[in-house]
């Protein structure tokens, strides 16, 4: 399980470091494997171990190519989906249609998301943090059935 925000570097070869806190677990359940694609929704990255984005795949192909909806999902998602591998020293290589994608710079956020990680441009994700804040104390965040029972 991968949680939490940490600051990493765009090194000058385009690759970003993982922390050593995950690193670990990287290397002994998924041997370093990983598949990275762009967020159809936000402007950042999705970081996957492999097995887990071989069951995303897996549903993904089992939306219809005949569905202009599905196809879009399928096509963006698949279209952009790159495998990558941490090297010995846990870095690991972003290719340049998902760096642009993000607008990855130098400052990057690495967020564990469960199963996932996100990859965010540092000053992005902090405007996104501000907004979301703002949204949730200010009322304007949508509550779902699932929020309302929600507390922390």
């Amino acid at each position: 399980m991968f949680r939490g925000a940490s600051n990493v570097t765009l090194d000058s070869k385009n690759r970003i470091t993982i922390p050593t806190r995950y690193r670990e677990s990287l290397f002994a359940d998924y041997e370093g494997k990983m598949v990275c694609t762009l967020h159809t929704e936000s402007p950042c990255l999705l970081l996957y171990p492999l097995p887990e984005w071989e069951e995303l795949e897996l549903k993904l192909s089992r939306l219809s190519d005949m569905n202009k909806s599905e196809r879009t999902i399928k096509r963006i998602l698949l279209g952009n989906a790159t495998e990558c591998e941490l090297d010995k020293n846990g870095r690991l290589l972003l290719n340049g249609v998902l760096r642009q994608h993000a607008n990855l710079d130098k400052s990057i956020m690495l967020v564990g998301l469960f199963n996932k990680f996100e990859i965010w441009d540092e000053s992005v994700w902090q405007a996104q943090m501000q907004q979301g804040i703002g949204d949730i104390q200010s009322g304007e965040l949508e509550l779902t059935e699932r929020l309302q029972d929600f507390s922390l």
